[in-house]
C-alpha cells in the first residue's frame, strides 16, 4: 500500500512530463475539460484536479462504490467536497429527483467548487453547496480552524510532511452540526454520506446522532490514523462512535467484512496511509 507521500511523489513525477508538453504546445497550467459528462475547471498544478484531468476521476474505487450503492431520487451528502470531485458524479447518480448536499468549508476549495457547479448546470440544479464546518457542538463564537485542502504538485514550504496537503482558510464558513443542518433544510431523509474530511471525523459524527440514527445511511468514508492523532482523536474513538451508531465496516472494493479491532486494522493501514471503506448499518 502507498503511503499519502509516495502518491504524491509519483504524481508529481506525471506532472512534470504533462506540463513540459502543455508548455512545448503553448498550454497553461489552467484548463476546461469534460471528463466522464462533467466539465471542469482544473488547476494542473493541484493533486484532485491532476488526478480528474489525467484519470476522469478522483479516487476511482470511491466513484465505482458509490455509483453501486446510491439510487435515481437519493439525498446524498458530500462532507468535505474540496473542488466537487465527487459531488458531480454524485448528482449524475442520484438523478433529476435526488439531491446532493456539498459541505465544504475551506474558501479556496469552495470557491472552485462553486466555480465547477456553475460549468454544469444541469448538475448543479440537484446540488446545494453549503461552506459549513461539521461540528459536535455549535460555538459561533469560536473561529474554525484552517484546514488542509489543497495538494500542491510541486515542493512547496509548509506542506505537511506526510499528506504534503497545504493548509487553507476557513473564514467563510460557519460551525454546524449535521442535525442542526438537515433539520433547518427539511430533509424527509439521508440515503449516502461520502465522508473524507482528514482527522475530523470523531467530532462531525458526534453532532450527526439523529441522522445516523434515525435513518443509518452507508457511510463512504476514509481511515487515516494518523491524521485522527493529530486533531486530538483516535482510531479507537472513530471505531466506538461507529459501533455505538450500528454500523460495521467493509472493503470498499470486495464487499468483503473488516474486523473493527483496532490493533487489526493498525496492521492494515501503515503510518501515514489510509484507507478508504463503507460503513453500514449492522
Amino acid at each position: 500500500m502507498l503511503k499519502s507521500k509516495q502518491k504524491i511523489a509519483l504524481a508529481r513525477l506525471v506532472q512534470i512530463v504533462v506540463m513540459g508538453v502543455r508548455k512545448l504546445i503553448g498550454l497553461g497550467a489552467t484548463s476546461q475539460v469534460k471528463r466522464s459528462g462533467v466539465k471542469w475547471e482544473l488547476d494542473l498544478r493541484e493533486g484532485i484536479d491532476f488526478s480528474i484531468w489525467l484519470l476522469g476521476s478522483f479516487e476511482p474505487e470511491t466513484v465505482s462504490c458509490y455509483q453501486r450503492i446510491v439510487k435515481p431520487g437519493d439525498i446524498v451528502l458530500d462532507i468535505g467536497a474540496n473542488i466537487g470531485a465527487h459531488t458531480f458524479f454524485l448528482a449524475k447518480s442520484v438523478g433529476e429527483q435526488g439531491r446532493v448536499i456539498a459541505f465544504e468549508p475551506t474558501d479556496y476549495a469552495y470557491s472552485k467548487l462553486s466555480k465547477n457547479s456553475s460549468l454544469n448546470p444541469e448538475l448543479a440544479s440537484r446540488i446545494q453547496c453549503m461552506q459549513y464546518m461539521l461540528v459536535d457542538s455549535e460555538a459561533q463564537d469560536t473561529p474554525t480552524p484552517e484546514l488542509y485542502s489543497s495538494w500542491p504538485l510541486r515542493d512547496e514550504a509548509d506542506l505537511h510532511d506526510l499528506h504534503q496537503g497545504r493548509l487553507m482558510t476557513t473564514s467563510g464558513a460557519q460551525p454546524k452540526t449535521l442535525d442542526v443542518v438537515i433539520s433547518s433544510i427539511g430533509l424527509e431523509r439521508v440515503d449516502c454520506i461520502k465522508l473524507d474530511i482528514d482527522g475530523f471525523e470523531c467530532g462531525m459524527l458526534r453532532g450527526a446522532r439523529e441522522v445516523l440514527t434515525r435513518w443509518h445511511p452507508p457511510i463512504i468514508m476514509e481511515l487515516a490514523p494518523y491524521v485522527l492523532e493529530e486533531q486530538g482523536a483516535s482510531l479507537s474513538e472513530l471505531i466506538q462512535l461507529l459501533k455505538d451508531y450500528g454500523y460495521l465496516l467493509y472493503s470498499l472494493s470486495t464487499g468483503e467484512s473488516i474486523a473493527m479491532d483496532v490493533a487489526k486494522l493498525h496492521t492494515m493501514i501503515p503510518s501515514g496511509a489510509s484507507i478508504n471503506v463503507l460503513a453500514r448499518a449492522s
